[in-house]
């Protein structure tokens, strides 16, 4: 039985310290004491602590007597407290979304010997960790994610709910987005490309660019063609972009008066409650992954496909599973050391090892997180 330390104690982070504490002594730590007492209310067996996971020396200090650190803070911290943690000299498990380049902390990993594996959930996640598998069978030619979160009851005008930061969400509709398209590297504006795909169970949904390539961008850059694509209700990218071009999204403060405010700010505040699950709300996460290429000289297709719903009885949502689950399968391989090259190391690279690829797609299984897989001829 391991130590285990969860940064986060947001949606996410405990349903992280819930599926630990099964078979980890667990902690969960927070800057906000009411949401630790909540949670453990909650989750009686897991410690909670108060801690600013930003101040690296009380947290260097503070993480001293854990095994692994498991981060679940929002994407705006992200990059500091991975640092922090690095430094500290603790292995580590991110599913943070940061904004920033993470593996440029390679050389901070390899200083203080610590394994760390970024982006660490369903997408970015096992979408990178089923590709880095096939990248190992067969020559890829052509990789695309298409992936989402919904509520099951449509609500407008955004017909959309979120367990995490608005603000995450919203740098997804901002961020300038990268792809592969016939070896080349190219830039596009979010919410562009919109297409309508059939899902079963679900019926129609709009896919559009946003930029969830990240590290793949750097690990698999040999793949002629890349994309990712979110997935909403149709309608949510015209509701969206309406904001965006009035301005809603702008990060330079405006005066009303008197006082400064960020627009970008003001709008997260708002859309908080506008996009936040209620409690026992129905959701469900989607994810379709299409990878191609030549196996043996012959062309082949791969479509991975993800559906999974609210847990009702542990009162749990699907993003937080899907997420949580994936972050907690990495974590278990580096505890039995399965994994334990030194550095920082994306999903893509754990699929590279078929045993651990396996491994962690067992681990989702149990969990009733399941991949279908179907496998086609282009012959």
């Amino acid at each position: 039985m391991s130590n285990v330390i969860v940064l986060g104690a947001g949606m996410v982070g405990s349903v992280i310290a819930r599926d630990m504490s099964e078979k980890h002594d667990v902690t969960i730590a927070d800057i906000e004491p009411q949401t630790l007492k909540l949670l453990k209310k909650r989750l009686p067996s897991v410690n909670t602590e108060e801690v600013d996971a930003l101040n690296g020396e009380t947290l260097k200090s503070f993480l001293q007597p854990f095994d692994i650190v498991i981060c679940a803070v929002p994407g705006n911290l992200g990059f500091k407290v991975l640092k922090n943690v690095i430094e500290a000299g603790k292995d580590v498990v991110d599913i943070s979304f940061a904004e920033e380049n993470c593996l440029e902390l390679d050389y901070l990993a390899k200083k203080h010997n610590v394994t760390a594996v970024i982006d660490c959930g369903v997408a970015p996640g096992m979408d990178n960790l089923l590709l880095g598998f096939l990248n190992t069978k067969m020559d890829v030619t052509d990789f695309e994610c298409f992936v989402g979160g919904l509520p099951k009851i449509r609500t407008k005008p955004f017909e959309y709910k979120a367990p995490f930061s608005p603000l995450d969400v919203i740098a997804e509709y901002v961020r300038p987005v990268h792809y592969f398209e016939n070896g080349r590297e190219l830039v596009k504006e979010p919410l562009t490309d919109r297409e309508l795909i059939d899902f079963d169970r679900i019926g129609t949904l709009e896919a559009f660019n946003t930029d969830g390539l990240r590290s793949l961008i750097y690990t698999m850059n040999h793949i002629p063609n890349m994309k990712e694509k979110t997935l909403r209700y149709p309608g949510h990218v015209e509701a969206i972009r309406t904001l965006k071009h009035s301005g809603f999204f702008d990060q330079e403060p405006v005066t009303v008066n008197g006082m400064e405010i960020s627009p970008l700010e003001f709008t997260s505040k708002v859309l908080i409650n506008e996009w936040k699950l209620k409690r026992k709300e129905p959701e469900f996460t989607i994810m379709r992954v299409n990878i191609r290429g030549t196996e043996s000289g012959k062309r082949k297709e791969y479509i991975y496909d993800l559906y999974d719903e609210y847990d009702a009885i542990k009162n749990e949502t699907s993003m937080a599973r899907t997420t949580g689950f994936a972050a907690n399968a990495v974590a278990n391989l580096i505890l039995k050391e399965k994994f334990d090259k030194v550095g920082v190391y994306a999903p893509e690279h754990i699929g590279g090892h078929t045993d651990c690829c396996k491994t962690v797609i067992d681990y989702m299984e149990e969990r009733k997180v399941r991949y279908r897989l179907e496998v086609n001829s282009l012959e």
